[in-house]
This record gives structure tokens, C-alpha cells and sequence, in this order.
């Protein structure tokens, strides 16, 4: 499966710059080639009886080294037309040897290094070099004769001429050839880690991002749930008091005042709430935490609530224990959403809230002897962020009519209670 990814990766193509850059290359290139060339009939390496005219000798080098133009952007085309027109060059006496000869070495390596197909590409450079070599011995059995002639005349070293000449032709030319195969592969396998780690680098860039969005998003729903907590309650017993007030205006002034002062410590309660809640959301780990409401202003609820009218029970079972400040928040702002749902849609005359500490959970029950029907249709947002305070502590949640009627919320949460020791040590 390995292979198969490495086989089917693609190289992005030349980028605009890089095609400048060629172009440049190509041309600056070929002009090198042709100046080459006329060196070399100045001193009469090309000089021959049947050497072509020099208009033709021209054409071979500009058709040996312009295709370098296109090397990256066709590096198939290149090297089939350099290579091509390179043995043809030769075989016609009229090829600028030196120059070409770097420019066929590039156009192999840019193959190598850019080719679209990686198997076309390695099949097509290996059918080159075959053909290069092919192209060699047949230029070599050519000029045998004159090889033999006298073109070893004057040869002193201590090896056989003509071996020492085939050697020199072959090793040669497999150095050079085997080297710019190796490079040319090295720069695709070196331009594959880098887009692939670009591309790595993109996807961690996206999750990242992803991550972050996130993140807003529960923020956004925590800061939701926190003003729906505060406010909604608050609020609704506020709205309670105001219609208690409105009917006992003008038949009992004291009650209306009694209730007029209510509204103005619900309104004072619900800005100090909402303060503090602002300061949790500002502040970070401990300190936020710190900030939030805990199990022990749960009586201020039943008061809150016993303001309305309502003839509310409030008792505390077990032992109480220090509780974790998420667990202890949760448990408040669970209160507080069953207490706002029984003042707001369940027409109640009783409201019971027990809070139970039990080996390894605290176990909060509000109940009312309510209208069911209308409290189990409010669930809306409220619901939701008690299953959701739920969950994220592993608790079970339990709401529904009673059997004897009216609504129940029972929630129990586990916890691992805190030493007495280190909650002294947290406030001194």
C-alpha cells in the first residue's frame, strides 16, 4: 500500500516563476552551445571533408539545448527530442559536443526529478541511457578503422591503447549517466516529503482550526447555559411578584410592598449572579471555579421560591461532606432550572427540595405537586443543560411526573469528596 501511494503521488507542476527560470536557462543555454560551436570550428575540431555547412551545424546545437526551456513543464518531450536530435547530431559530424552533452545530462535528471508518471518516467530515462550507450559502441565500431590506424600514435601509458580508450568511453559515461539518475530520483523523493509534509502540516493547521472553533462553540454554549441559568430564574420569580403585586394594589398595599421588595432583591440577587458569573467566565481553572455557586446556596432558592407564595419543604439528609466545586455548581444549577420550571409552567402550591449526601454521591430531588404536563413540555434549553451538567459528571438524571401527581427532577452525581484538610488549606 506503501509503494502504491509512492507510485501515484504526482508533483504539482512548475510554478510561473520556475517557467521564467527555464526560459532563461533554455536560452542562455543555447546561446552557449552556439557560441561553443564557433570556438570549436575556429580551431577546426568540427573541421571535416564531409562536416555540414554551418547553418546546419547551427540548428543541431540550438536543437540540442533550446528544448531546456520546457524541462519542467514537458520533461518527457524535452528529453526525447535533446536525446534524439544529440545521436543525430553526432551521427551527422556536426555536434557541438560539450555543451550538448551537459544539456542532455539536465534534461535526463529534470526526468527524473519531474516527471508526471513515475513509472513512464523511470522506463523512459532508463530507454535513454540504453540508447546513449547503443549509440556509443555504434559510433565506436564506426570509427574502428581509424581508431586502429594510426590514432594511437605517440601513446605511452601503461595500459593497452584501445582498452585504455574503451574504458575511458564507458566508465565515463556510466558515472555520469548512473549519477544523474540517482539525482535526478533524489530531488522527486526529496520534493515528496516536502509536500507531504505540507500537506501534514495543512491538515494539523485545519484541526487546529477546527479545534479552536470548537472550543468557541462550547464556550458560547457554556456561556448559553450560564446566562439561562441565572437570568431565567430570577427573572421568573421576579414576574411572579410582579403579578402577586398587581392584584394586591389596591386591596392590600402591604402586600404589594412586601412584594415590590421582593422584586428589587430578585433584581439586586440576579445583577450580583450575573456578576459573578462574568468574573467565572473572565477567570481560568481554579479561579473560575472558585467563582461559581455551590450546594450551599440551594437554601437561597427555596426562599427565593417561598417568596412566590409557594409552601416549599427544604431538607438535607446524610452527612454533609465538601464536594468538588463542578459537582457542588452542578448540583445548584440543577436546583435552580427545576425550581424556575415548577414557578414558571407547572402551577404548583408545593415545592419539596432534598438534598441528599450518600457514600460516593449527592442526590438532589425537587418535586411539586404541579401541573405534569405543562412542566414536562418545558424542557427547551433548561432540560438540555441539566443533561448536559449530567453527563459530563457521569451522573443519572431522572425527571417525569410523579405517580401521586405533579413533576419530579432527581438527579444523583457521583463525586470523591474533599479532604476537610485541604479545603482549610485552599482559604488560608
Amino acid at each position: 500500500m506503501r509503494t502504491r501511494n509512492i507510485e501515484e503521488w504526482r508533483r504539482p507542476g512548475p510554478t510561473a516563476a520556475q517557467r521564467r527560470t527555464d526560459l532563461w536557462i533554455g536560452l542562455g543555454v543555447a546561446a552557449g552551445a552556439v557560441l561553443n560551436l564557433f570556438l570549436s570550428r575556429s580551431f577546426g575540431m568540427l573541421h571535416t571533408e564531409d562536416a555540414p555547412a554551418r547553418i546546419e551545424q547551427i540548428a543541431w546545437a540550438l536543437g540540442t539545448t533550446l528544448p531546456l526551456i520546457w524541462r519542467r513543464s514537458r520533461p518527457d518531450a524535452a528529453a526525447i527530442v535533446m536525446s534524439a536530435l544529440f545521436i543525430g547530431g553526432q551521427f551527422r559530424g556536426a555536434q557541438e559536443q560539450q555543451v550538448a552533452s551537459y544539456a542532455l545530462f539536465a534534461a535526463i535528471y529534470t526526468l527524473g526529478a519531474w516527471g508526471p508518471v513515475r513509472h513512464r518516467a523511470r522506463n523512459l530515462r532508463l530507454v535513454i541511457i540504453a540508447a546513449m550507450f547503443v549509440w556509443l559502441t555504434v559510433a565506436f565500431v564506426m570509427s574502428w578503422d581509424e581508431i586502429v590506424g594510426d590514432g594511437f600514435d605517440g601513446a605511452s601509458g601503461e595500459l593497452p591503447a584501445l582498452w585504455a580508450l574503451v574504458f575511458n568511453l564507458y566508465i565515463v559515461n556510466v558515472v555520469f549517466f548512473v549519477a544523474v539518475y540517482l539525482m535526478g530520483d533524489s530531488a522527486w523523493q526529496a520534493a515528496r516529503r516536502l509536500d507531504t509534509v505540507e500537506s501534514q502540516a495543512a491538515q494539523l493547521r485545519a484541526a487546529q482550526a477546527a479545534a479552536a472553533e470548537r472550543a468557541v462553540i462550547d464556550e458560547r454554549v457554556r456561556i448559553a447555559r450560564e446566562l439561562h441559568d441565572v437570568v431565567a430564574h430570577h427573572v421568573s420569580v421576579m414576574g411572579i411578584q410582579a403579578s402577586a403585586c398587581r392584584r394586591a394594589l389596591d386591596k392590600d398595599p402591604a402586600r404589594a410592598r412586601t412584594a415590590l421588595t421582593a422584586i428589587e432583591e430578585g433584581a439586586r440577587t440576579a445583577v450580583d449572579e450575573l456578576r459573578r458569573m462574568l468574573g467565572a467566565l473572565r477567570a481560568s481553572g481554579a479561579t473560575a471555579e472558585a467563582a461559581t455557586s455551590g450546594v450551599d446556596r440551594i437554601p437561597q432558592i427555596a426562599d427565593s421560591a417561598r417568596e412566590t407564595g409557594l409552601t416549599v419543604h427544604f431538607a438535607v439528609f446524610g452527612d454533609p461532606v465538601p464536594l468538588p466545586d463542578s459537582v457542588s455548581q452542578a448540583a445548584y444549577r440543577i436546583a435552580q432550572e427545576a425550581v424556575t420550571n415548577t414557578l414558571k409552567h407547572a402551577r404548583a402550591t408545593t415545592l419539596d427540595i432534598r438534598l441528599r449526601y450518600l457514600s460516593s454521591e449527592v442526590e438532589l430531588d425537587v418535586s411539586d405537586d404541579g401541573n405534569a404536563d405543562k412542566s414536562d413540555k418545558s424542557g427547551g434549553m433548561g432540560l438540555i443543560g441539566m443533561r448536559e451538567r449530567v453527563a459530563v459528571h457521569d451522573g443519572v438524571l431522572e425527571n417525569g411526573p410523579r405517580s401521586g401527581g405533579g413533576y419530579r427532577v432527581r438527579v444523583r452525581l457521583p463525586h470523591t469528596a474533599v479532604p476537610k484538610e485541604a479545603m482549610a488549606g485552599e482559604t488560608t
